[in-house]
């Protein structure tokens, strides 16, 4: 076994590890690229697994001739999506792995993006510079404080900005990560905070997930200064028969897999 893989899994208290996020993507990025891309589009545009497009929801609102930035945009597929329809679309992601994708799936489609590599709790974007700021399951479950990330979303946008975030469903983190029917029973407290870590054999923290609940999520946004506008769960459709982590059609007719917030900077 090499030194680089897992081999303790659990829930406990974890100093800042956003480093071990990005070594984990870094890693990762193309094989978790080649296996969802079918689903995601080299320029799609999903909110989560359960497959909700923004051309379904328009959780954005008119984007055409708008500048939106894309926070943990891994390969910028919606940024992509978006550029497609008008937006001045700008993608940001911690991960190099992540962005060399990205670039590699321009050249795919000739939809090219603007790529900036950069941690969400410090973008490099003056005051003001945006009129939307979206992530689809990307840096906040991957930080140990959410606050700086939506303290910089709010930072730069423009008064009337949307600032949307999809996240897994805090309610997902009572029950064990598995899809099936199996997965129906809680097995573990909705309060207990702890983030989800994988280490190796040193100890070295690999991989790390953070919890949060539907309330922390929502004091988060008002401690800077955004209100929030709509919570979407989307339900699991009829015709999506994949599995993606604890992510499945069994359970997902049952219980809420993806919470997307809707906000806006007053």
């Amino acid at each position: 076994m090499s030194d680089d893989q897992p081999v303790s899994f659990g829930y406990r208290d974890l100093p800042d590890d956003a480093g071990a996020a990005r070594a984990w993507w870094d890693a990762n990025a193309e094989e978790y690229l080649d296996e969802h891309r079918d689903f995601l589009g080299d320029a799609g545009f999903r909110w989560g697994p359960e497959g909700l497009t923004e051309a379904e929801a328009g959780l954005l609102g008119d984007v055409d001739g708008r500048d939106v930035l894309e926070v943990g945009a891994g390969a910028a597929h919606c940024s992509r999506w978006l550029a497609a329809r008008g937006a001045r679309a700008v993608a940001t992601d911690y991960s190099a792995g992540m962005l060399a994708g990205a670039k590699r799936l321009d050249a795919a489609t000739g939809v090219v993006v603007p790529r900036v590599q950069a941690d969400a709790r410090a973008l490099p974007f003056a005051d003001g510079s945006f009129d939307v700021v979206f992530t689809s399951f990307g840096a906040l479950p991957f930080v140990p404080d959410a606050v700086p990330v939506h303290r910089e979303a709010a930072r730069v946008l423009r008064p009337g900005g949307r600032w949307v975030f999809s996240v897994t469903h805090p309610l997902r983190w009572a029950f064990p990560d598995d899809p099936t029917l199996r997965g129906l029973t809680a097995s573990r407290s909705y309060f207990d905070r702890r983030p989800y870590v994988e280490a190796d054999a040193a100890g070295r923290v690999l991989y790390a997930e953070y919890h949060r609940t539907v309330g922390d999520h929502v004091r988060d946004v008002a401690a800077v200064g955004l209100r929030l506008t709509n919570l979407v769960e989307p339900e699991w459709p009829e015709w999506n028969d994949q599995v993606w982590g604890g992510w499945g059609p069994e359970r997902g007719r049952y219980l809420p897999g993806t919470a997307v917030f809707v906000t806006v900077k007053s």
